[in-house]
């Protein structure tokens, strides 16, 4: 598993982000809003005669209009990002049951790989391909029936398989890190780590992983109730590349949580905020120029490892952020970076 390959790609990354600010990509869904499909480009050819309404099913895309998908992911990178999220952000067995297109999981993953490692090789700089793994529909913390506390939507094994599936897609289709985002539920979080370390060892392979938890609320609580302290310590386990949060708010709201989180966690720190906060018409109001205004004062207090954009965030939004932070030095690990961990291995001294 620790080939010479695996250990110089750590090494490069982690040299790049103790050099610099990288730039993470902005929204996908918002970028495929402003095409303005309809059912009929969902379905395309293949889904004709499928049963069940697709429209929304945007990781679906990554099969009937790849083309659009590269393009988003084209503007990214001309936009700057250093990072481009795969399309999967859905692609797993429990968020697909919905459309009835289960099966498809691993040739969603693939494909969606596949789409943007493409366009990455065209790029005039390096740009990294993190696998999108969402956080799905269902809970292993709380119950969804009030009625019935001890009941749960799903299991910890069948988390952890419908994970496996999506992992072994995004790997097979070349994304070079994974990115466990807008996280709700540590167990969930849990679960998806071990079936990556799972995924690894049958593959004989091992990615870069980053989690971005998202919170409920502006004390820092996720959806289940758990401090963003509690949230870390209890995946701290895990040689973690990145920690840090994504949707929730706009940047403004998070920087006091960014400054929580920089005290307690060993690895690098990412932010990837909404363009604010919805409006009543669910459209989100931030220019690009104020949303990389808000991040720019987080980076000058040394906060920031990793930062992009969520929920309304576009091309000219990362654009904006790049040239905000291009100057400011990146965040200082909280203790000493000169070991490369790899499964929780010291394997080599990176300097």
């Amino acid at each position: 598993m620790l080939t010479l390959q695996t250990v110089n790609f750590y090494l490069m990354i982690k040299k790049l982000l103790n050099e610099r600010i990288l730039i993470l990509d902005g929204a996908m869904g918002t970028a495929i809003q402003a095409f303005g499909l309809g059912e009929a480009d969902f379905r395309c050819t293949e889904f004709t005669q499928h049963n069940i309404n697709i429209k929304g099913n945007n990781d679906i895309l990554n099969l009937t209009k790849p083309e659009i998908i590269a393009e988003i992911h084209r503007n990214y990178i001309n936009a700057g990002a250093d990072i481009i999220s795969t399309n999967t952000f859905n692609s797993n067995a429990l968020s697909q049951e919905e459309y009835g297109l289960s099966g498809l999981v691993y040739r969603l993953n693939f494909e969606g790989a596949k789409i943007a490692k493409s366009e990455v090789q065209k790029a005039c700089h390096k740009v990294f391909v993190a696998g999108s793994i969402g956080p799905t529909s269902k809970m292993l913390s709380l119950s969804p029936d009030i009625n019935r506390p001890e009941f749960r939507a799903t299991s910890f094994d069948n988390l952890a398989k419908t994970c496996a599936e999506q992992v072994c897609g995004l790997i097979d289709g070349g994304a070079d890190l994974l990115l466990i985002e807008t996280a709700f539920d540590a167990l969930n979080v849990k679960a998806a780590l071990y079936a990556i370390w799972q995924v690894f060892d049958n593959k004989g392979v091992t990615l870069p992983v980053m989690v971005s938890a998202t919170v409920n609320d502006k004390y820092g609580h996720t959806l289940t109730g758990q401090s963003l302290e509690a949230f870390f310590n209890s995946i701290s386990h895990f040689p973690l590349l990145s920690f840090g949060l994504n949707c929730s708010f706009g940047a403004e709201m998070l920087m006091p949580l960014i400054e929580r989180l920089h005290k307690i966690i060993p690895c690098y720190l990412s932010v990837y905020p909404n363009a604010g906060l919805p409006n009543e018409m669910g459209q989100y109001d931030e220019t690009p120029c104020f949303t990389a205004l808000q991040i720019e004062k987080i980076a000058q207090k040394g906060l920031l490892n990793i930062v992009g954009g969520c929920c309304g965030t576009t091309a000219e939004h990362i654009s904006e952020i790049k040239k905000h932070v291009a100057n400011i030095p990146p965040r200082k690990l909280q203790k000493i970076d000169n070991q490369l961990i790899v499964n929780g291995l010291e394997i080599v001294k990176a300097g």
